[in-house]
């Protein structure tokens, strides 16, 4: 029988052999993953350490974060509680004014004092303010007649408070305080020629009276 020029030997010679150079280079070949170290599809334990660190040390930040806090609450929360709403305080200032008034609140920022009233030292004949006792005349003045009309609400930063403190019922600027009150449930009235009448704070035969200011 006779075949008309297929040779088999063509086919077979263009398949590699399965243990041929070839196929033993490809197979020495590593592949991307064997290259890297790494198995396809996952994280190294090292990178794994790593964000675990970022999270532990974000926990903590946290956690100072709100010690911090809490301390500095805790502190306004007992401050706050101090203040006997019954009584007047007295809020000293770095620059050593004094205001008189009732805190409503106070917390690590501020101090919000109201029905303020502060001393101011009467000036002398000649214009000056008096340094001797003999001489000395202190007025308790009730803030909002001024120049510039403030509201009887003041808002103190609370860095600029060296100490507060509640005053006894019993001392004399509550006392002179009570009787302003008394002398004017309508409140302050401001009017363009002040007149004051004075009540005694302070006084002795040898001590000079403070005097409350009150506008007619």
């Amino acid at each position: 029988m006779e075949f008309q020029g297929h040779d088999y030997r063509s086919n077979n010679a263009a398949e590699p052999e399965p243990n041929g150079p070839a196929a033993r280079s490809a197979a020495a070949r590593p592949s991307a993953a064997q290259h890297s170290g790494k198995k396809p599809g996952k994280i190294s334990n090292n990178k794994w350490a790593k964000i675990g660190a970022g999270i532990f040390g974000l926990l903590l930040l946290l956690l100072v974060v709100g010690i911090i806090v809490g301390v500095a609450s805790s502190d306004s929360d007992s401050e706050s509680k101090a203040v006997d709403s019954t009584k007047l305080q007295a809020v000293f200032l770095e620059t050593g004014q004094v205001y008189f008034g009732k805190i409503t609140s106070i917390d690590e920022d501020t101090v919000d004092l109201r029905g303020i009233y502060y001393l101011q030292t009467a000036t002398g004949s000649n214009g000056t303010t008096s340094t001797s006792a003999a001489d000395t005349n202190v007025s308790l003045v009730k803030l909002g007649c001024e120049l510039h009309a403030p509201s009887d609400r003041m808002i103190i930063t609370r860095g600029q408070v060296t100490f507060w403190e509640n005053l006894q019922t019993t001392g004399q600027v509550a006392k002179a305080v009570a009787t302003f009150e008394k002398d004017n449930p309508n409140g302050q009235k401001c009017s363009d020629t002040a007149t004051s009448d004075t009540t005694n704070v302070q006084g002795s035969t040898n001590t000079p009276a403070a005097t409350t200011n009150k506008q007619q």
